[in-house]
């Protein structure tokens, strides 16, 4: 993954229902988000009505001793079923979603219509600041492979 001031390369899901309902209603699960000024940090959140933008149910987990995610490919996934959704890193959960952690009177829209990804490397935002002088271009997000598949 690329890395820097400013450097934001994320991997997500947006519900398809957004042109009907628009965000937050439509869902967004973001499998990984690695903002390029805390490279060795991973985020993921959920996005839905009564529980997005700032207040989207987040987790993090960072690598142990200091590396971070340019230092090597890694695995990132998002196991999904009715009412769960389950993140992992190199093989490994480490978090779990269900309705029962949602606000008081928050829907859970995740298991209400097919879902889009996206896969993305933006430069600049509120969240990770602006690139400085400290932040190296050409920048580079590079992809292995990616599998989806529907069990059951």
């Amino acid at each position: 993954l690329p890395r820097g001031q400013g450097i934001w390369p994320a991997f997500w899901m947006m519900g398809e229902s957004i042109t009907r309902v628009h965000w937050p209603a439509c869902g967004e699960i973001d499998i990984m988000e690695v903002p390029g000024h805390e490279p060795g940090k991973l985020h993921r959140t959920i996005h839905g009505p009564g529980y997005s933008g700032t207040h989207g149910l987040t987790a993090s987990v960072s690598l142990p001793a200091g590396a971070t995610f340019s230092d090597a490919y890694h695995l990132f996934a998002v196991d999904w079923s009715p009412g769960k959704i389950a993140w992992s890193l190199d093989g490994k959960v480490y978090h779990t979603r269900t309705p029962a952690d949602l606000p008081a009177g928050a829907k859970w829209v995740f298991d209400d219509a097919p879902f889009f990804l996206l896969l993305n490397l933006a430069v600049g935002g509120r969240w990770p600041g602006y690139p400085d002088a400290t932040t190296t271009f050409p920048q580079e997000l590079r992809i292995d492979y990616l599998r989806i598949f529907k069990t059951g």
